[in-house]
């Protein structure tokens, strides 16, 4: 490949496609005439059409030929190009030159509120759960510009008792002595802090989940929750992420890039009890 942009390729590759559709449709224009002439019974014509049509059929089998040449001088390092993430570098200076916010930590894309990751084996890339195929970076940059227009399919209502039920359960299992009452922020009483991957691990438990629902978009709607503005349960309960000491241990805290392109660090949870 030498270092040839996917972009350039495909915009090479389609070039040469519209050549071969010229071509073909120059077959189409001689053959329509070797019709005409047999259907009339025009002699004088018929023979000079047939040598038309076997040229013109020789010029598309040409014009196809190049077009293979020129792709598989690029796809002889196709996989090189995904293994050592220049695709991935591609579609941040794609994003970045179309003014689409578009940022990488770990192996996601963030392009808020979507996260994506690409599936090189696949030759695809997952927007969330939705794999797609459209690997053009000018055209899946655009995708992700329509797709950060349209409000968030998130429902914070829904999250936010999901969390509740989990971290409940957690501090269900500490015990009556796990129970420490913090009470040191605004006066009000509260729940003990539970880790947010503790959550997390609660909310994964089954085999599989964890893959179904990555650490990643674990992060990313808590996030979500965070920015919505909704913070009681239904049962008056209201949650908090308080920070800690262990946001500065490694493994110990969920990480998401904001929609702003900054790096947000979560570690806990409490909720205050209602009343």
């Amino acid at each position: 490949m030498g270092g040839v942009r996917l972009e350039d390729a495909l915009a090479r590759a389609e070039a040469d496609a519209e050549s071969v559709l010229k071509a073909a449709a120059a077959v189409t224009a001689m053959a329509k005439r070797l019709r005409a002439a047999a259907h009339t019974g025009n002699l004088r014509d018929l023979r000079p059409t047939m040598g038309a049509v076997d040229q013109a059929i020789a010029v598309l089998h040409q014009e196809f030929a190049k077009t293979g040449e020129h792709w598989e001088a690029w796809e002889g390092d196709e996989e090189a190009y995904f293994a050592r993430g220049a695709f991935t570098r591609e579609l941040l200076e794609t994003a970045a030159r179309l003014n689409v916010r578009l940022y990488e930590q770990d192996d996601r894309l963030y392009s808020y509120p979507s996260l994506i990751r690409v599936l090189p084996a696949e030759r695809a890339v997952l927007i969330d759960k939705t794999r797609e195929r459209r690997l053009r970076p000018t055209v899946l940059v655009t995708h992700l510009r329509d797709l950060q227009r349209k409000p968030p399919r998130f429902r914070p209502e829904v999250f936010l008792e999901a969390l509740y039920a989990a971290y409940d359960a957690l501090v269900a299992g500490r015990g009556k002595d796990g129970k420490e009452l913090l009470g040191r922020h605004g006066g009000g009483r509260e729940g003990p802090v539970v880790r947010l991957l503790d959550v997390y691990g609660l909310l994964t438990l089954l085999p599989g989940q964890s893959r179904e629902y990555s650490r990643q978009e674990f992060a990313r709607d808590i996030y979500l929750l965070d920015q919505s503005g909704v913070t009681t349960t239904r049962r008056g309960h209201h949650v908090r992420f308080p920070a800690s000491t262990g946001t500065r241990a490694a493994g110990s805290t969920v990480r998401v890039v904001t929609q702003g392109g900054r790096e947000k660090v979560y570690y806990g949870i409490s909720f205050a009890p209602a009343g």
